[in-house]
């Protein structure tokens, strides 16, 4: 697998998009992912994250997006969610992406007032609608799987029974590796996802709470993870995804740590390549 970077990771440095592109190819990174939401991009922005990735040779790979009105209960706002992700499916197709990572949320109301198996069941219809766009397109969209309680996908089962009720071959898993330690899941229960995942985010936690740090930072035993990793034959990326750093003026050194830990980690269970 490659080796990538979520370019949020650059928001605490101050500097322009072009800046972070530049120094995500310099660190060694081989591909980029791109926290971006076309609703927000002028033409500019547009064209210069195509074209800067292009000049400096770094594939996109998957481009963030976090739509939790799919599952709201008012239909306008369910279209608008379903218009916004085809939205992102373009911009996919526009980048020359693999996938658009696909955050749905969580149960509203604490699963009370309106039944869960509705959100459930408008989320699975929409990803359907999605899954088609996304055929037509030739790109892909990857469900990320959240640790928190109320998350519709917050462990391997409910992801498992979600892509095989979806039923379209471009709908599948992203694995994130903290959430999974967050989610306790065990590094076996990946074996579950053989066939149905196609993106990989990685960052350490201190076990408790999201955190998102460089791998070595917090708690996660990260080998055994990346073993059932490799073994699921994945052909794409592993992006690191980092929040923000107690040092912001230290940003470079941030993100060089995570990639030079998260390379090393790598090489030891021969996933890079």
């Amino acid at each position: 697998m490659k080796l990538g970077l979520i370019n949020s990771a650059w928001a605490q440095s101050g500097k322009d998009t072009a800046w972070g592109i530049q120094k995500t190819k310099e660190l060694g990174f081989d591909t980029i992912d791109i926290f971006a939401d076309p609703l927000d991009l002028d033409v500019t922005e547009r064209c210069l994250i195509r074209d800067e990735c292009r000049r400096v040779g770094l594939p996109i790979v998957s481009i963030a997006c976090v739509a939790t009105g799919l599952i709201d209960f008012n239909p306008s706002v369910q279209r608008f969610h379903v218009d916004r992700c085809m939205q992102y499916l373009d911009l996919a197709y526009e980048y020359g992406a693999r996938n658009v990572l696909l955050v749905l949320g969580e149960y509203i109301w604490n699963k009370e007032v309106i039944p869960p198996t509705e959100q459930w069941n408008l989320a699975v219809h929409h990803c359907q609608l999605l899954g088609e766009y996304a055929e037509s397109l030739g790109v892909q969209i990857a469900l990320e799987l959240e640790p928190f309680p109320l998350s519709l996908l917050n462990d391997v089962e409910s992801m498992v029974r979600f892509i095989d009720e979806v039923d379209q071959s471009t709908v599948q898993a992203n694995i994130d590796v903290s959430h999974l330690q967050l989610a306790k899941v065990a590094p076996a229960e990946l074996r579950k996802l053989k066939g149905k995942a196609i993106h990989v985010h990685i960052s350490d936690c201190d076990g408790k709470v999201h955190g998102d740090l460089p791998p070595g930072r917090g708690v996660v035993d990260f080998e055994p993870y990346l073993k059932e990793i490799r073994d699921l034959d994945i052909e794409g990326a592993v992006s690191i995804e980092l929040e923000y750093s107690p040092e912001p003026d230290k940003i470079e050194e941030w993100v060089a740590e995570a990639y030079r830990e998260t390379n090393n980690l790598m090489q030891r269970v021969g996933l890079r390549g």
